[in-house]
């Protein structure tokens, strides 16, 4: 069994949802070094998370962004926690549902994904700054 794990940083990205499945492979080259296994994508953040979708309509993304913004409106008096301005809490329960990691198998040295999927960051704040993530392969 080989364990390879890295950690790196992404610089900031703007508000949305964006595909980073080269810059996480690039991260952990030794992916090409498992035949069959599992990686774990995992961000460090509580207001940023990551899910597998579409890779080729940049619409999808855009249109990922519109409904969560729907799903979870910024400016709710309810909120209690507004200490970092409106897109905060939003930000908090954004990322609680799409979750803070993913986990993709590896066949053959590559992440065994489908012809159209990639790994989103999905950035909930205005201003997030950068990220940080660690990356997790383990197999045979």
């Amino acid at each position: 069994m080989k364990i390879f794990q890295q950690v790196f940083q992404l610089k900031e990205r703007k508000r949305g949802f964006h595909l980073i499945t080269g810059e996480v492979t690039y991260a952990l080259p030794q992916i090409n070094e498992i035949n069959t296994g599992m990686c774990q994508v995992f961000i460090q953040h509580t207001s940023a998370s990551l899910t597998i979708n579409e890779n080729a309509d940049p619409t999808v993304r855009m249109d990922f962004e519109m409904y969560f913004n729907k799903a979870v409106p910024e400016n709710d008096p309810d909120y209690q926690h507004d200490d970092e301005g409106s897109d905060d809490m939003p930000a908090h329960i954004k990322a609680s549902m799409m979750g803070s990691s993913v986990m993709i198998p590896i066949r053959n040295g590559r992440l065994a994904m489908g012809t159209w999927q990639g790994i989103y960051l999905c950035e909930h704040r205005n201003y997030g700054g950068a990220r940080s993530f660690v990356v997790t392969a383990w197999g045979e």
